[in-house]
């Protein structure tokens, strides 16, 4: 770093960048703070730089964190940040950042199951075999809106598992890959990613569900911790995802109007196939819920949603598909 002409400020903000990125991917951390430090004390450092570098000093402080807890992790972890709306430097309501912590959560869990080739779940969590073999940890990441970073544990025992089994940084990176072809190309890459059409769909809804309506807030933004460039969930995303879920479900025979009703998810019994909706002072009963999936739905019970039905000839609401409504 020493070497390079600081009268061009971008080239020397672009070197510093990916100078501490690499020293930061091969763990050589103080080396990677220390270089930090010293690019950001540098007054004439392009302002796109000193903020990815401040992002990858945290990224450095958290891992240096994460040695000395005497616990496992894979190596990198997953930052992700809101943006916008009601969210502050530093801070956000909580129901909204438990709701994204469950949904990133959930993803980390299916991709496990996904790759370790287990049946579609319908019901229920994930097993505690699952659970052990990926179990994500929320570290606190740098403020500038609301970020936190997920890393991965190592399986206490690794020994009992299977040498050919995902390990936790295989996890983490197909995370990455399955959320990025679900926003960016969810009738392209992601058959080939996933092809189990009931992941697929299961896979997309929780993208769905990270993305903002735009009400609460703007923008999310997910990266691995060692990348300067984020993939970044708008309300335009949300829109995308949805128009390809609808795509995805098969046709029905004969004339077919969707309504679309906006209550609060008050009761849900997915095994006897419905689920009901409070809508002012009416409750509302929806059948035929049978696509639905516990960790994709259940975290929406007492909020409120958009429940897309149709309604039959004698007045029975029949399901279609559901989503929060921030």
């Amino acid at each position: 770093m020493g070497d390079l002409d600081q009268s061009k400020a971008r080239t020397y903000g672009i070197s510093a960048v990916s100078t501490v990125a690499l020293y930061f991917k091969a763990t050589q951390l103080g080396d990677a703070e220390a270089i930090a430090h010293r690019a950001l004390a540098w007054k004439q450092l392009p302002e796109f730089a000193r903020e990815q570098l401040r992002s990858l000093l945290q990224s450095v402080w958290s891992e240096q964190v994460r040695e000395r807890a005497g616990v496992g992790f894979a190596p990198g972890q997953v930052l992700i940040s809101v943006k916008g709306g009601e969210i502050v430097e530093g801070g956000a309501p909580l129901d909204l950042v438990v709701e994204k912590v469950q949904t990133v959560q959930s993803l980390f869990y299916r991709t496990t199951e996904l790759l370790k080739d287990l049946p579609h779940r319908k019901r229920g969590g994930p097993s505690k075999a699952i659970q052990e073999s990926c179990r994500p940890w929320l570290f606190q990441a740098a403020p500038g809106s609301y970020q936190f970073a997920v890393a991965v544990q190592e399986p206490k025992q690794p020994d009992l598992f299977r040498s050919d089994e995902p390990r936790p940084e295989q996890i983490a990176d197909q995370f990455l890959r399955i959320l990025r072809a679900s926003v960016d190309s969810p009738g392209g890459d992601l058959p080939n990613i996933v092809p189990n059409p009931e992941y697929r769909a299961t896979f997309l809804k929780l993208a769905r569900n990270l993305a903002p309506t735009g009400r609460r807030f703007s923008q999310l933004e997910v990266r691995a911790a060692d990348e300067t460039t984020s993939l970044t969930l708008s309300p335009a995303t949300r829109g995308a995802v949805t128009a390809a879920i609808r795509s995805s479900r098969p046709s029905v025979a004969g004339p077919e109007t969707e309504e679309t009703v906006s209550g609060v998810l008050r009761a849900l019994h997915l095994d006897e196939d419905w689920l009901e909706v409070t809508v002012g002072t009416d409750h509302l009963r929806v059948h035929q819920v049978g696509d639905a999936v516990d960790d994709v739905i259940g975290p929406m019970v007492n909020h409120s949603v958009i429940v897309r039905i149709v309604r039959d000839a004698r007045g029975t609401l029949h399901f279609r598909d559901i989503e929060p409504d921030e």
